[in-house]
């Protein structure tokens, strides 16, 4: 049996990275005639710091909803009136911890496939500030497609 792709999740973290990915998952979909759910997922610090088990202290008032706003104008420059017809394309910004809910909303809504950037950090760096991309892919019910993007890829040549 053929596998087959119907609703494609991208998240993105507004990187050239993701930007990649998002027109890489644009292709996938027009093959697969699948629909494009993009998503932002806005990480707390004040929920998610070194320190937040211990001592919580609430934000700023309005800065959660400063945080969404600028987001949301974010994610709607990303995208056409062409492409929310062409892909049925839905948007969605969220907070939350990335990795995990990255996976949780691909369940919500029967993704068959997530697309997604990845920075290709490595030695230190990777090690430190782990790989959202990494976790996505081991606990994700669906595939996983990473892609690096091409401004990446270049600047790895050209500093060869």
């Amino acid at each position: 049996m053929a596998a087959t792709v119907t609703r494609i999740l991208v998240a993105t973290d507004f990187s050239a990275a993701s930007a990649s990915a998002l027109e890489f998952a644009k292709t996938v979909a027009t093959r697969f005639d699948a629909s494009l759910h993009l998503l932002h997922v806005l990480e707390d610090p004040y929920v998610t710091g070194a320190f937040a088990a211990d001592i919580y202290a609430p934000p700023p008032a309005g800065l959660r909803a400063s945080w969404l706003r600028s987001a949301e104008t974010t994610m709607a420059a990303l995208i056409t009136e062409a492409d929310k017809t062409t892909f049925n394309l839905t948007t969605d910004v969220v907070f939350g911890p990335i990795a995990h809910t990255i996976v949780e909303r691909a369940s919500q809504i029967g993704a068959d496939l997530i697309v997604m950037g990845t920075h290709g950090r490595g030695g230190v760096a990777h090690l430190l500030m782990g790989s959202v991309a990494e976790r996505v892919v081991r606990t994700a019910a669906c595939p996983v497609l990473t892609t690096r993007g091409f401004e990446i890829a270049r600047e790895k040549k050209t500093a060869a």
